[in-house]
C-alpha cells in the first residue's frame, strides 16, 4: 500500500518542518511495516511537501499513526500548516520503476 500525504506549511515554518523532518526520517522509515520513505517538495511553491511511504499492509500504517513516534510528530508540526494535510492511500496498478531497473539488469 502506499501513502501520499500532502502538507502545506506556512512560509515561515518551511526551515523548521526540514528540520525536525531531519530528526525523525530515520525512524519513520524503520517502523515496523514501512518499506521505505520519500519527501518530496514541490518545485513551484517550496511551501508544498508530500510524504510517499510503502507499508506492507493498512494496519502496518495504522500502527504508525496510533504509535508514540505519531504522536510526538504531528501534534508538533500541525500548528504550522497553512492548509489542512490532505491524504491518500492508493495501491500501485503498473510500476514502471521497477519495470526500468529489470531491463537495466538484463
Amino acid at each position: 500500500m502506499i501513502r501520499i500525504v500532502q502538507l502545506t506549511f506556512q512560509p515561515t515554518y518551511t526551515e523548521a518542518f526540514l528540520n525536525h523532518f531531519e530528526k525523525v526520517k530515520d525512524q519513520i522509515n524503520a517502523f515496523p511495516g514501512c518499506r521505505g520513505m520519500q519527501l518530496l517538495q514541490d518545485e513551484n511553491n517550496p511551501t508544498i511537501f508530500f510524504t510517499y511511504s510503502e507499508w506492507d499492509s493498512e494496519s502496518d500504517l495504522e500502527n504508525y499513526r496510533r504509535s508514540e513516534l505519531f504522536r510526538g510528530i504531528w501534534p508538533h508540526v500541525k500548528p504550522w500548516f497553512a492548509q489542512k494535510a490532505k491524504a491518500w492511500s492508493t495501491d500501485t496498478i503498473f510500476n514502471g520503476f521497477e519495470k526500468k531497473q529489470s531491463q537495466s539488469k538484463a
